[in-house]
């Protein structure tokens, strides 16, 4: 089954930059998880492309937080720029199906991390008038504004402000790899949809990262989705499209009409994906295995591309 996909979360921008951390690669081909080549054989493509920064030096080595952002929004820009024939940024879902209408793929950028902002509310303004419409907090490591799913420990007082700010410009948060004592934190003072937008089922994989049955039901409250990591360590063992169907059938025992479960790939920032999905190009087969294992076909429109569109709406 090949249907549109809305995918919350890559990252293609730091995997394009190499080990060096500057010689960007090819968005069109590479053999990475995904490029636009591979890409085009779905009847709908939109990515949010995240510019991923940590403070953790193991990761990044030297490379200043805020150069390595700077490095990984310009790539996403010249990349787009470089195959305006095949994608274009995209800055409301009006845009992103006009683009699908029209044949082009969207790309939504998003921030993964804050190190590379400063953790400064004040730059969010800026930030969402070129074009971000999704922000974490932060990512494995203990920040000014939160813990992590790393550390524990919940939202500061300028991580509070950081959310309302945020949500006043209209910038979705998304709750992937903050703390427990973090999400509800978000939850307990959200004016708006919450997203994890790459996490999983912690009832079918017992990782941290994934989201227990009692978060999922307050996102899905809130309007908000969850999107589906193809991270291996997060789908659990032995991992294959059944395992990643697992998770989604375990989402919709608790979410029966599918409103509230999406995809975010995690793709190009995970090292070893299931069996049987090996990139973007992978999409319709995992479509074709959740409709054995028994979704409609509108279900997985849902999943793939609709309950997607409609969180950005109401941001």
């Amino acid at each position: 089954m090949n249907v549109p996909v809305f995918d919350f979360h890559c990252d293609c921008a730091f995997k394009l930059l190499g080990d060096d951390r500057n010689q960007a690669g090819s968005l069109r081909k590479n053999g990475n998880h995904i490029d636009l080549e591979r890409a085009k054989a779905l009847p709908g493509y939109a990515q949010c492309f995240a510019c991923f920064t940590t403070s953790e030096k193991a990761v990044v080595g030297n490379l200043s937080p805020v150069v390595l952002f700077e490095r990984e929004l310009a790539t996403i820009q010249r990349e787009v720029d470089s195959s305006s024939d095949r994608i274009a940024i995209a800055y409301t879902p009006a845009e992103i199906e006009e683009n699908r209408q029209n044949g082009k793929m969207s790309a939504i950028l998003t921030l993964e991390g804050t190190t590379g902002i400063g953790y400064n509310p004040e730059l969010l303004e800026d930030l969402h008038t070129i074009g971000f419409r999704i922000t974490s907090l932060g990512w494995n490591e203990k920040n000014p504004l939160t813990g992590s799913n790393v550390t524990g420990g919940g939202l500061t007082d300028l991580g509070r402000v950081y959310v309302r700010e945020a949500q006043r410009l209209g910038m979705g948060i998304d709750v992937s790899h903050i703390s427990d004592e973090g999400f509800w934190d978000i939850l307990n003072i959200t004016q708006a949809p919450i997203i994890a937008t790459h996490s999983n089922s912690r009832a079918v994989c017992g990782h941290k990262r994934n989201l227990t049955d009692d978060m999922f039901r307050a996102i899905c409250q809130t309007g908000g989705v969850a999107g589906y990591n193809f991270c291996r360590d997060f789908t659990g063992e032995n991992a294959n499209l059944d395992t990643v169907c697992d998770h989604i059938l375990h989402f919709l025992e608790l979410d029966p009409e599918g409103e509230h479960i999406a995809l975010g790939g995690d793709l190009d920032g995970v090292e070893h994906t299931p069996d049987g999905f090996e990139g973007v190009q992978s999409y319709p087969a995992l479509a074709d295995r959740l409709e054995e294992r028994g979704l409609t076909e509108g279900l997985i429109r849902k999943v793939f591309w609709e309950n997607a569109l409609r969180v950005l709406k109401n941001f």
